[in-house]
């Protein structure tokens, strides 16, 4: 909104011009979503506390600590998170942008999603919330819809291409089958990172490193000099979504101050399912879904531990992990909350390293 009132005014006053310019409007989206944080947190989270008052409900299958630890924490924490995420992009970015507008209608349709299954939860005082096949099947019909609209978009044929990390000018067509693709994504990725979510903080700070290594890689895809010099895919328009990933690290960090341990808050499916979602809605329109694997490796590890732990104990009636996903299996190891949570930060940060490095090795 910002920026289409101040530029009409750049033309005349030459301060006004500092606000064309995408790196200052996406550190202003950073600063913008993290005091909405700071200044909505607390009254959020007391009114979150005075509706929940047993708090979330907690697994009794779960790592026993967490019924003494956990107990009493309120959740939908994610309502605060998409508060601050849509109050700075809408601010700083430009609103005629057709691709802002998708990862915003993805992300608050998937926290819908996740706020009727932290709802459900909590009215029911359990841990299930909405039937699986109900949430799946929402989530894809918000997927694939956003996939549609993202390929009438995108000019052809990035709009129903794959990009091969680290390959220069290689392109994989998938033609009519590339929505269902970009689906699996943005639905993959949404339940990856609400795989995660399990202890205080671990979610949050590499969903905050994924998004400000997406924020580079939309603004080297939308500028046309830098995404050619790399040989990665030029994608008209794509660079404004480097605001929104601004606005997403400052509403992780702005978050991360009020789910630090011990957390005063959990973010909940609402949080998780809408995060991971918007990361999976990122990677597809910068044609980076591949390295979206890689900088997100964290998410894959636990969504895989899960996948492998079940398949074991329903063939084998053998358990591959003594908990999954893969962060509860080192709790059941001994080790304490804090050594797991920075220790997959580590991970997180040292993929995301990676990740960024397919760049330029092509």
């Amino acid at each position: 909104m910002i920026y289409l009132l101040t530029q009409p005014l750049a033309d005349q006053f030459t301060l006004f011009n500092v606000f064309r310019y995408l790196t200052f409007r996406t550190g202003a989206a950073v600063m913008t979503a993290l005091l909405v944080s700071f200044v909505l947190g607390p009254p959020i989270i007391r009114w979150l506390r005075s509706k929940q008052r047993e708090g979330q409900p907690i697994r009794e299958d779960g790592p026993e600590n967490h019924l003494l630890t956990k107990k009493g924490t309120p959740t939908m924490g994610g309502l605060l998170i998409l508060l601050a995420l849509t109050v700075a992009t809408l601010l700083w970015v430009d609103l005629r942008n057709g691709y802002v507008w998708v990862v915003l209608i993805v992300t608050l349709g998937f926290g819908i999603v996740g706020f009727l299954d932290d709802y459900l939860k909590l009215t029911k005082r359990n841990s299930k919330g909405l039937p699986g096949r109900v949430k799946l099947l929402a989530q894809c019909l918000i997927g694939l819809s956003a996939a549609f609209v993202i390929v009438s978009i995108t000019n052809p044929p990035l709009a129903t291409g794959v990009a091969i990390p680290v390959l220069k000018d290689v392109l994989i067509p998938l033609g009519m089958a590339f929505p269902f693709f970009a689906m699996l994504v943005m639905v993959g990725s949404s339940n990856a990172v609400n795989l995660t979510d399990g202890l205080d903080g671990l979610a949050i700070v590499p969903v905050m490193i994924a998004a400000g290594c997406f924020a580079l890689i939309a603004y080297l895809v939308g500028n046309s000099v830098f995404a050619n010099y790399l040989g990665i895919p030029y994608v008209p328009g794509t660079g404004e979504l480097a605001v929104f990933c601004g606005a997403m690290v400052g509403a992780s960090l702005g978050f991360l101050w009020f789910n630090a341990p011990p957390a005063m808050v959990f973010m909940g499916d609402t949080g998780s399912l809408s995060t991971g979602g918007a990361l999976g809605a990122i990677a597809v329109m910068v044609k980076h879904e591949l390295v979206l694997a890689i900088i997100g490796g964290l998410f894959v590890l636990e969504a895989v531990s899960v996948i492998v732990q079940v398949i074991s104990y329903k063939t084998t009636g053998r358990r591959v992990f003594r908990m999954a996903p893969l962060h509860h299996h080192f709790e059941k190891l001994g080790w304490e909350e804090p050594t797991i949570v920075i220790r997959f930060w580590i991970i997180a940060s040292i993929l995301a390293l990676v990740g960024l490095s397919t760049l330029k090795l092509r």
